[in-house]
């Protein structure tokens, strides 16, 4: 299989720049350029003419890119983490195994920022997150750190475990199988849309898209767990064509549910 952590690194080097800022730990810029191999600048004017600019200042790190920002970010999330929400929530109510006395295990093989993986974090799953971008995963780990200096988080992310590897690799072998693997990979369609959110504009000049269907869910089939929830929009297709056990259907998207046995 194709390092794809190496080729990532390779491909923001060439248009990415790392930006501190007033405020910011100059040995963990230092140590952020080294790992994804690219300039470090302490000029404002060198960072502008970026492309892409993980600035890193008092408030953590974020992704610039012209008026674009992208920061990992949490707390955003607390009124949805409220227990009457949390469990109206459709990734929770798809993710829940009945039943079950003990402390639920989840991988969330495609993690992006970590949203999906702290809603069920909260509901009460151990979770290990996997991301093999590099860039995500330093927003996604800088959110996680923030998130744990708050007393109304650190709970939650205490029982989430960010794993900056390729999980297409990693998840056929795990040494114990996972309840429940979430999946939400990128396709080519969504970045065609015209209505999509800013975000993502900045996720997608970093992401590569999913381009094998069937492979990304065999890989989450031959991890074995219960069950593998896959988050689709509303109207998509099934992921690699696989009809699920059932579906839970939002406004915007669904959730598609492979029980497996």
């Amino acid at each position: 299989m194709t390092n794809t952590r190496d080729n990532d690194t390779q491909k923001h080097s060439e248009n990415l720049i790392v930006f501190a800022d007033s405020g910011a730990d100059i040995e963990e810029a230092e140590w952020l350029a080294q790992r994804l191999s690219v300039e470090i600048t302490w000029d404002k004017s060198n960072a502008e003419h970026a492309d892409l600019m993980l600035r890193l200042d008092a408030d953590g790190l974020s992704l610039v890119s012209g008026e674009l920002v992208l920061r990992g970010d949490f707390t955003h999330m607390l009124p949805r983490l409220r227990p009457a929400n949390l469990q109206r929530e459709l990734l929770v109510r798809a993710a829940k195994i009945k039943n079950a006395d003990y402390t639920l295990k989840a991988v969330d093989a495609t993690a992006g920022l970590g949203e999906d993986a702290l809603l069920l974090a909260a509901a009460g799953f151990s979770v290990q997150l996997y991301e093999y971008d590099p860039v995500i995963a330093a927003l996604l780990r800088d959110a996680l750190r923030r998130a744990a200096e708050l007393p109304e988080l650190a709970e939650i992310v205490g029982r989430m475990q960010l794993l900056e590897e390729d999980s297409l690799a990693a998840l056929p072998q795990l040494a114990t199988a996972p309840d429940v693997i979430l999946l939400d990979p990128m396709f080519p369609e969504r970045q065609k849309s015209a209505l999509i959110k800013k975000k993502f504009q900045l996720l997608q000049k970093l992401e590569r898209p999913c381009a094998d269907e069937i492979e990304l869910v065999n890989a989450a089939v031959a991890a074995h767990p219960r069950k593998v929830v896959i988050k689709r929009p509303l109207k998509g297709p099934y992921l690699a064509g696989r009809k699920p056990s059932y579906s839970l259907k939002g406004k915007a998207i669904r959730y598609d549910c492979l029980v497996l046995p």
